[in-house]
């Protein structure tokens, strides 16, 4: 009597001893029958040593009989034990790589303890530790490669491996028993793993490589938001994340001569333009030969975009495309003198209400009640007047304080400390100070 089991990494055939253990043959193999444990991990591998599943909720605490679940999943009292009482049988041990026993557990809270559904295939040979405690009803006799390929997965602290190792389907064989009165074999097998598994997933391949587009686009992707972080950390985007408007146009190829009413009159009859620049530079004040144009509304700025690709403008032929830049972002064009200094009603920040400047360092200065700024200082010192006449109320504070320690210091009779000064020294000429 015999199962397939089909796992993720190989096949395993386990020839059952139902004569020796019939009970436990007959609830192994009912449990295969209504699929129990199929999708079921296996959750606990030690390495020449064990590798036990059975438990559907990968726990190492769950699982029950055939004849509790029958019971269970037709409503019925739970006068059924969920554990049954094995056949320990002293002549089958643990001598060999394969060996299939089931998972004895103890009793708790008065729970009398025995077998559920939890069983385990030893992998490697006499393991004698185990004979006498749990009951050993088969042995692997195909897929002894598939148990070397379970022994040398990787597993965590609790040996829970870190890709999950499943099992796919279970056929049966052969079956002598008669089914238990109440069983039903389901249409179909479950989809769904019974665990709620954060691991790898077992038909997942952890070292799978993209296709080398995509792998090429996912690199750019990276290298475009670690570019965006490094601008936004030196100030030159507002934040990271920011996108260009799309109401906006960028006009190049232009005349020299073109200004910026001559763009405005062209591009206004598709629509409302709230402001139209022609780019120039600082000292020269030439033209750069490109412009950007806003539109109020997006449409009107997506038809001007169609429509005036490749047009002749002072016999220039002109290119038309969406902005890319956020400079528009920050309240003024690059160097447009006609708009000045940044307007505050615009936004907390970036021209946006929603957005506020983060203040990282005391350089970021901020200007005083008369319009000044200081340089945030970690004291405060208010301004008390020209350099000049802080150097001279500092001297005259000196002075000041000279003078009352010399008045609150005890004057010295002339004749003892003339008398004092040639005891110290037996030359009267020479001056003691100097």
């Amino acid at each position: 009597m015999s199962v397939l089991f089909e796992t993720s990494i190989g096949d395993i055939v386990i020839d059952l001893e139902v004569e020796l253990c019939p009970q436990s043959s007959e609830n192994f193999l009912k449990l295969c029958k209504v699929y129990y444990y199929n999708l079921n991990a296996f959750f606990n591998v030690s390495k020449d040593f064990l590798a036990q599943m059975g438990d559907p909720t990968a726990t190492g605490m769950g699982g029950e009989s055939i004849w509790s679940y029958l019971a269970s999943s037709q409503g019925e009292d739970k006068s059924v034990p969920r554990y049954f009482v094995p056949e320990i049988v002293p002549k089958l041990k643990h001598t060999r790589k394969g060996t299939v026993s089931m998972a004895v557990a103890p009793s708790v809270d008065g729970d009398k303890g025995g077998c559920g559904s939890q069983f385990y295939i030893t992998l490697a040979d006499n393991i004698e530790y185990l004979d006498g405690k749990h009951a050993v009803f088969g042995h692997v006799v195909e897929g002894l490669e598939t148990l070397d390929k379970v022994n040398d997965v990787f597993t965590d602290q609790e040996g829970r491996p870190f890709k999950d190792v499943r099992i796919r389907h279970v056929v049966i064989l052969d079956d002598p028993f008669p089914d238990p009165v109440g069983l039903t074999k389901p249409p179909s097998s479950p989809t769904q793993p019974p665990d709620n598994s954060t691991r790898i997933a077992e038909d997942e391949d952890a070292l799978a490589t993209l296709p080398e587009e995509e792998e090429e686009r996912e690199r750019r992707k990276k290298a475009a938001a670690a570019s965006a972080l490094t601008l936004e950390m030196v100030g030159d985007l507002p934040f990271a994340n920011v996108r260009p408007p799309e109401n906006v146009l960028f006009v190049c190829k232009l005349n020299p001569v073109t200004r910026d009413e001559d763009l405005e009159l062209i591009f206004s009859r598709f629509g409302t333009i709230m402001s139209c620049q022609v780019i120039r530079d600082k000292r020269t004040r030439d033209s750069l030969q490109y412009a950007f144009i806003e539109f109020d509304k997006r449409d009107d700025a997506e038809q001007a975009y169609f429509k005036m690709q490749n047009v002749l403008v002072d016999d220039r032929r002109i290119w038309v495309d969406f902005s890319q830049s956020v400079a528009r972002l920050n309240t003024s064009w690059s160097n447009n003198p006609k708009l000045g200094p940044p307007r505050k009603e615009r936004g907390g920040f970036a021209g946006r209400d929603d957005l506020e400047e983060s203040r990282r360092y005391r350089g970021n200065r901020r200007e005083n009640e008369d319009g000044r700024r200081d340089y945030e200082m970690v004291f405060e010192v208010p301004d008390v007047g020209s350099s000049h006449q802080r150097k001279r109320d500092h001297r005259d504070q000196y002075s000041s304080e000279r003078r009352r320690r010399s008045r609150s210091r005890s004057p010295v009779p002339r004749q003892r400390r003339h008398s004092r000064d040639r005891r110290r020294s037996p030359d009267p000429r020479i001056r003691r100070g100097f």
